[in-house]
């Protein structure tokens, strides 16, 4: 993810260019190489294809892998890419048991999310998501489904409001807001997000140096009305559900409610609870660790240098034991 500017593609529609946050470094994680170049791989969010091409540059001829994305934009770019190893699929990664499963997908070597807000998303004024860039308040990844941001802030309670913007944003400052969006939508429809920043930066006294007030609330009502923790924490389970023995999962979060979400849920797969000592179990069958922790990187200082929005980005990979892994069941 990069600073962007808008070129046109051969349809006529806005397309931003961007940069791929560790790139390099989540694909080789997946350890594409001998036996494993033949495998089968998820890119669990697709965006603009720059892990999905690198990982298809790196698969044999037998290789496969699935991309999944919620944006019609991503599956514009995903359509374009003409490997017949490549398939996308429109929908949340949080689907991916039933889809793999329809594909005869049993098993998978390698998955990689790459998670939040892709730039392309960002610097596009007519998606909403950003009050840098005046534009309709509408926030959804996918704009076929479910209710824009404009739509929930018109009929949500000050309480949930309130309860969102604290939780998702960790806004100290969330009461004020929700108060403020009540008040000004009793007086005119809030549908614009620089309607909203302006709100938010009235009912918001102080914050960090260097950092604009609406970003905690811009954020918080983002991944709510994506159901993004919602899909994450799906995601997680039915991901370790589909890794074969020794198959690796790569996760790239960008900020602390999701990066915490993912540690925990690696950490509780390495560490499991085990019985009372006092109990006569011998050591060979007490519980073993279902998967084996990889790596933790960050972005040099290169690379967020040449590319900011990357400051926050974590990759953390895991790898699933093989005597961890049951047999499936019969179909």
């Amino acid at each position: 993810m990069s600073p962007s500017k808008a070129t046109m593609t051969t349809v006529g529609v806005p397309e931003f260019l961007h940069r791929t946050v560790l790139l390099d470094e989540a694909v080789d994680a997946l350890a594409i190489a001998g036996p494993r170049a033949g495998g089968v791989y998820v890119d669990g969010t697709f965006g603009r294809g720059g892990h999905s091409r690198l990982i298809l540059s790196r698969l044999g001829p037998q290789g496969r892998l699935i991309g999944f994305d919620k944006d019609l934009q991503a599956i514009a770019t995903a359509e374009q890419v003409g490997d017949a190893r490549f398939e996308i699929v429109h929908d949340s990664f949080a689907s991916m048991s039933g889809a793999l499963g329809a594909r005869g997908i049993e098993r998978v070597d390698g998955i990689l999310l790459d998670l939040g807000i892709s730039s392309p998303q960002v610097d596009d004024a007519a998606r909403g998501f950003s009050f840098r860039n005046d534009g309709p308040l509408d926030m959804r990844m996918d704009t076929t489904r479910g209710q824009s941001a404009a739509q929930w802030l018109a009929t949500e309670t000050e309480q949930q409001l309130e309860k969102v913007i604290r939780n998702y944003g960790e806004e100290r400052f969330a009461f004020q807001i929700a108060k403020a969006i009540v008040a000004r939508r009793a007086v005119e429809p809030i549908s614009s997000t620089r309607q909203l920043a302006g709100i938010v930066a009235n009912a918001v006294k102080t914050r960090e140096k260097g950092k604009d007030p609406a970003t905690r609330t811009f954020q918080a009502i983002r991944i709510f009305i994506n159901q993004e923790l919602e899909d994450l924490e799906a995601g997680l389970n039915a991901a370790y559900a589909m890794l074969a023995p020794g198959a690796r999962l790569a996760v790239i979060s960008f900020h602390s409610l999701e990066d915490r979400m993912v540690k925990q849920f690696m950490a509780g797969k390495v560490k499991l609870e085990q019985p009372d000592r006092r109990l006569p179990i011998r050591a060979v069958d007490l519980p073993q660790p279902l998967m084996k922790l990889v790596a933790k990187t960050k972005p040099s200082g290169a690379e967020v240098e040449g590319n900011p929005r990357a400051r926050s980005a974590v990759l953390r990979v895991a790898e699933r034991l093989p005597a961890a892994v049951p047999p499936r069941a019969a179909r």
